[in-house]
């Protein structure tokens, strides 16, 4: 076990005590297989009811990759490929998962690491207006995470104009949460829930960045999007036998406000770490007001710090500088806080 301060990324512990209670209590317990059981099921209502769509299919899956590539397979017919930011997850740590799934990932520019309405838009018309677009691929959905590769935030209206592009031109809007409670922890967003549901035709709620020990719940608001599903899961390998482990899991987190509690205590934690370096005079060079904290250093500076700090690397600036992430999590306490900024 490392000695250092832990602020690499927010899935390094196991999961959340609540979460360890109830597996251990049920744990005897003999259940149907798959998800067919009544933990995942209460899950699902739960998580239906905080989505406010009574009719929707959800779907537990094991982690992010898995679930973005099956989810997308699903949507995208194949002749199409998906719209997603040059920074986005699926374009650039994900190993070419969805391209190894038999479809393109089209990028775009970004800023702060977002999609905007107008350039999807210009996408969409440029391959409607290119005589030779029967040999091009035809993009079929967005992908957007919430919060960003960046941690910033889309906003409410942001969102809408990207959805209202998509229907427009007959495409799938497609939203990976993989960090999705410190987004909706975060004081300055305006994105809900019932929101999402409303604007998206899937999306995901993360669980295993979120406080889980695995699993992510895909959210189908409505049920005819994606036809036989559940045999897609099968087919991508990604269909969990005891299902009844992630259902478990999001049944705990959504009960008694667990998911809003675990986001609020990573955002206040990540908000006393931003103040610091501000009044330290580090420069953040992204504006991230979720769980994840981006600052710039010399390369010697960053060296020294990473001898008591475990930190993400992100990228290398051209002026020689490198942008590494500190990210907290549901375990990060007060004091893993103070000893951080007291070794800054």
């Amino acid at each position: 076990m490392s000695e250092k301060l832990c602020f690499a990324s927010d899935y390094m512990e196991g999961a959340h005590p609540a979460i360890m209670r109830r597996l251990l209590e049920t744990n005897l317990e003999h259940t149907a297989g798959y998800g067919l059981d009544e933990y995942s099921e209460s899950a699902r209502e739960k998580i239906r009811a905080a989505c406010q769509v009574p009719e929707a299919d959800i779907y537990f899956l094991v982690g992010g990759t898995q679930t973005n590539a099956t989810v997308l397979g699903a949507l995208l017919r194949p002749w199409q490929g998906v719209v997603a930011a040059d920074t986005g997850h699926i374009a650039v740590h994900e190993a070419g998962a969805i391209e190894f799934g038999g479809h393109k990932v089209l990028t775009l520019p970004q800023k702060d690491g977002k999609l905007s309405a107008e350039a999807i838009a210009r996408c969409v018309d440029t391959y409607r207006k290119d005589e030779t677009r029967d040999h091009m691929v035809m993009p079929g959905t967005v992908y957007l995470s919430q919060p960003t590769e960046y941690g910033t935030l889309y906003s409410l209206a942001e969102l809408e104009a990207i959805s209202a592009v998509c229907r427009g031109a007959g495409m799938r809007l497609y939203v990976d949460g993989a960090r999705l409670a410190y987004a909706l922890a975060t004081p300055e967003n305006d994105v809900t829930l019932p929101d999402l549901a409303r604007l998206c035709d899937a999306f995901y709620i993360g669980g295993t960045k979120c406080g889980a020990l695995l699993g992510e719940a895909v959210v189908f608001p409505r049920p005819d999007v994606a036809p036989h599903f559940f045999t897609i899961v099968k087919q991508h390998g990604a269909l969990l036998a005891k299902g009844r482990v992630a259902g478990i899991q999001f049944d705990t987190l959504f009960t008694d406000g667990l998911y809003d509690a675990i986001g609020k205590s990573a955002v206040e934690a990540a908000d006393r770490i931003r103040a610091a370096l501000d009044a330290k005079g580090y420069i953040q060079p992204f504006v991230a007001p979720t769980n994840q904290v981006f600052v710039a250093l010399d390369p010697e500076k960053a060296e020294a710090l990473s001898r008591r700090v475990e930190m993400g690397f992100w990228e290398n600036l051209p002026d020689g500088r490198v942008v590494m992430r500190l990210a907290t999590s549901w375990a990060t306490t007060g004091k893993d806080v103070g000893a951080l900024i007291e070794a800054l």
